[in-house]
């Protein structure tokens, strides 16, 4: 009896170490935890941002300050119930410094109180507009745009520079689709246009043909906002419905980013866009990303390579002006936030705002084929867009948060 206790001990004993927490090895490496959707529907574009990340790190050597750096990668699955877990084994177990990557809104929404009370310095790409806008963490900065950011000029040329008047707005119903379409909406309105109608798709479906059966027929163009997997199908089902040669088709430009113009053909040409980033810019830091991505990847990087690249750049910039002691998180946070300002970046100039969030270039982008390949030509570009675009925070966020039904059409 008295062996088969000790075994029994044994056994537990060996049990709780293996979920206890891993030594601290804070004198040993700075560690990073990113979190991104590694399979599922949004599986590529999470393997575009922990592909930019990683590259940002080798560009290093895996070191900064002094110390080596260590990468922690967790899937969500794009479910918020899997990465709050994930998160927790992060911080637990892998006791990380920063936590980086995050794509969706309802991932993201759900992680900030958790950041915000174990005080983990973040960069996040997630865009919910109001993490940096009426409930903004002190412990969060985004690496990205707010959702609106982006669209606020894209509603100013589709007015302004194409002369469209009444548009159809269809989008993925979620926050991200609400608050690109409610940007969009707002300032196409106020450039005199009008939104005669907005429907809304849920994130599973791949059939669009019940939904764009109901695009009334006099629209001058469409807004439409969808990303990755369902980008692709939509634009394909688009070229395919009666709308096709009668109402152009615009949108955010994630939609059309090179990750997704992988899975497109020709039916992409021509459709008009607005992004932070495109490989065709021609700055120094552009340039060097681009050299640096086409040589690792074997194909013309994406907007998601593009952003977590400069995120991991900012995170080693951080650490080196800190001679590496990052413990302190205060100044680690204060750190990254001066490294995204001082540190060239392939978008072009940014400033963050009082708010956390990035003031930059938002380009105008249009799909083309040069040499037989598929590419986003700029256009246009707005010179560093703040995320309330050209009117005053005050008087902005009088006003509800973008939603599924505000702005509301109007009669």
């Amino acid at each position: 009896m008295k062996l088969i206790r000790v075994v029994v001990v044994a056994s537990m004993a060996l049990a709780l170490l293996a979920c206890a927490p891993r030594p601290s090895t804070a004198a040993e490496t700075i560690r990073i935890g990113f979190l991104g959707p590694l399979t599922g529907i949004f599986a590529q574009a999470g393997k575009d941002m922990l592909d930019g990340l990683k590259l940002s790190l080798e560009q290093i050597g895996y070191q900064a300050g002094g110390r080596k750096i260590e990468l922690f990668e967790e899937d969500t699955e794009g479910n918020s119930t899997t990465a709050i877990a994930k998160y927790r084994k992060l911080v637990s177990h892998d006791k990380i410094h920063v936590l980086t990557g995050v794509l969706l809104a309802n991932v993201g929404n759900s992680l900030v109180p958790l950041i915000e009370r174990d005080q983990l310095p973040t960069l996040f790409l997630t865009t919910p507009d109001d993490l940096t806008k009426r409930k903004i963490a002190k412990w969060l900065l985004r690496s990205n745009f707010a959702a609106s950011q982006i669209m606020h000029p894209l509603g100013d040329y589709a007015a302004k520079t194409l002369k469209y008047r009444r548009m159809a707005t269809i989008a993925m119903d979620n926050p991200f689709g609400h608050e690109e379409i409610g940007g969009f909406q707002r300032v196409f309105e106020d450039s005199g246009g009008k939104v005669v109608q907005k429907l809304w798709v849920p994130l599973n479906v791949l059939d669009f043909a019940p939904y764009l059966a109901q695009v009334q027929p006099d629209v001058d163009a469409v807004c439409a906002v969808f990303v990755a997997g369902q980008a692709v199908r939509f634009v394909k089902q688009y070229a395919e419905s009666p709308l096709k040669g009668k109402a152009p088709l615009i949108g955010t430009g994630v939609m059309t980013d090179e990750s997704a113009l992988r899975g497109m053909g020709d039916e992409a040409i021509g459709i008009v866009g607005a992004l932070l980033w495109s490989p065709t810019l021609q700055n120094p830091a552009n340039q060097t990303f681009m050299k640096l991505a086409e040589a690792k990847f074997g194909r013309t990087p994406a907007y998601f390579h593009a952003v977590m690249y400069s995120s991991g750049r900012w995170i080693a910039e951080a650490a080196r002006s800190l001679n590496g002691q990052v413990e302190d998180r205060e100044k680690l946070v204060a750190a990254i936030r001066r490294a995204i300002e001082a540190t060239p970046d392939p978008r072009g100039p940014i400033k963050l705002d009082e708010y956390g969030n990035p003031t930059e270039n938002v380009y105008i982008v249009r799909v083309d084929k040069q040499g037989g390949k598929l590419v986003n030509t700029i256009v246009h570009t707005y010179p560093l867009v703040s995320q309330f675009w050209t009117y005053k925070p005050e008087e902005f966020l009088k006003n509800p948060a973008y939603s599924r039904d505000y702005p509301p059409l109007k009669p």
